[in-house]
């Protein structure tokens, strides 16, 4: 995988040449055809063929720090490098044509956030020529693998090793994956033939390694197998399926030199969440900027129409559980909390969860900005200090959090809290069950991908100018 994103990331960079030199290219044959037009287009339209001429290359050199590593981590985030191989054409070019248009919205981001200009066109052809090139490299790739050749030069012989349950659904597994390289030459029981017989087998069909499937007996023979394939030099792959999880990954890591299997059930480490992370910092950095001037507004009202601080503080369970400070625009009378237990009957979320319709505690202006959630902007703030993300689930307070009676509920704290997630953009407090809201968490944490996040957050904006659902 670590080949392909390096070819790709090459294929970004040069695709943002050949963007920018056709873009240079286009200003004289577009000057010898402005004056043919003027006559038969409209003058707003002629306007736009007359082409100036652009900057020499050297003043964009510093988008390659965009570019480069941005381009294979989008199409990572797409799952494009996860995707067999020989998947179908219209797949693998819709996966492309989005990564191609968020790495040249990545670039747009750029200009803007380092307030630096690019002549026009040259994002579109970046676009366009990445998505073309990266296109051909897999049709090349396909026609090759698919050869006859290549499969000669790529095929392995491997011995079946295993109880006859294992072989049987290995076999299965096996004979329905096409173009897998591996040619099955024998097979070997564990429960029935004696380890010493294996070494023969390895001698008589020359393989290339065993495939290993165990279970959780016959350690001893596994640990026979593995040392009569360490003295031949063969490989050894260990189908390790000893625990049957429900919704855990299995991945393989090192533990000071020894190697272990780690059950995960939340997304891993990987370039997606470094992507998500440069999205939280640029994104919350924009929205700052974009609305500062407005929440200052938002900061004098809220002190002339209620005696109080500006902002509301409190106790959240962040990553983990673990306690954080929340930042919001105060909404309610400052003594709001001392109230809260005289209204717990009111109380219209089922589970641990609070909230109540039309709540005395807000004061008037605070209703508006609840509305349109605009009291949830200062987060901006724990999402620069690390302590959020732009999409997540939402953190709840501590002492909510320690009434949860069903510790699969925790698994929403496996991640980072956001500003929004699925709850939010579902009617946010129309789904007044609290089971409802932890599926719609834990499901978003399932299915976790930075183009998910992306999605959310486009979905939250109509959401949020609307005040759809909001109490």
């Amino acid at each position: 995988m670590q080949i392909h994103e390096l070819m790709d990331a090459c294929i970004f960079a040069l695709s943002f040449y050949l963007a920018y030199s056709l873009r240079a290219a286009m200003v004289p044959w577009m000057d010898a055809l402005a004056p043919h037009t003027e006559a038969y287009l409209p003058s707003w339209l002629a306007k736009f063929l007359i082409l100036p001429p652009v900057q020499p290359f050297d003043a964009y050199v510093w988008l390659y720090l965009v570019v480069i590593p941005l381009g294979p981590m989008v199409l990572e985030a797409q799952g494009f490098y996860n995707r067999p191989l020989l998947c179908s054409r219209r797949l693998t070019a819709w996966i492309l044509f989005k990564g191609c248009g968020i790495t040249s919205m990545g670039v747009v981001i750029a200009l803007f956030l380092f307030r630096s200009e690019m002549a026009r066109w040259v994002v579109p052809w970046f676009w366009v020529i990445s998505f073309s090139l990266i296109t051909a490299k897999e049709e090349i790739l396909g026609f090759v693998f698919k050869s006859r050749l290549a499969q000669m030069q790529y095929r392995r012989r491997f011995l079946l090793v295993g109880t006859g349950e294992e072989l049987v659904k290995l076999r299965e597994h096996l004979s329905r994956q096409q173009f897998s390289g591996i040619e099955i030459a024998g097979e070997f029981a564990l429960d029935k033939t004696p380890i010493e017989n294996l070494v023969e087998l390895l001698h008589e069909h020359s393989v290339y390694g065993i495939i290993l499937s165990p279970r959780h007996t016959f350690i001893e023979q596994v640990e026979a197998a593995i040392r009569a394939c360490e003295l031949e030099g063969v490989e050894v792959w260990l189908v390790a399926d000893f625990f049957r999880t429900q919704i855990s990954r299995t991945s393989l890591d090192e533990f000071f030199g020894q190697p272990v299997l780690v059950f995960r059930s939340a997304p891993e480490a990987s370039w997606q969440g470094v992507l998500k992370q440069v999205i939280d910092l640029f994104g919350a950095i924009l929205l700052l900027l974009i609305s500062g001037i407005p929440l200052l507004i938002i900061a004098l009202l809220i002190r002339i129409t209620s005696p109080g601080p500006v902002l509301f503080r409190q106790q959240r369970s962040g990553l983990n559980g673990r306690p954080f400070t929340i930042y919001k625009f105060r909404t309610m009378v400052t003594n709001a909390e001392q109230f809260k237990h005289e209204l717990a009957a009111m109380n219209e979320m089922s589970g641990p969860v609070f909230k109540v319709t039309d709540d005395p505690r807000i004061t008037p202006f605070g209703k508006l900005l609840r509305k349109f959630s605009l009291d949830e902007f200062p987060q901006l703030l724990n999402v620069l200090k690390g302590e959020m993300s732009l999409v997540g689930p939402r953190p709840l307070p501590v002492d909510e959090t320690k009434s949860f009676n069903d510790l699969a509920h925790r698994r929403r704290l496996s991640v980072k809290p956001g500003l929004t997630c699925l709850w939010q953009i579902s009617g946010r407090n129309n789904v007044s069950d609290f089971k409802e809201w932890v599926r719609l968490d834990l499901q978003y944490i399932d299915n976790w991908s930075v183009w998910l996040d992306i999605k959310i957050l486009f979905r939250t904006i109509p959401v949020v100018i609307l005040g759809t659902g909001a109490k």
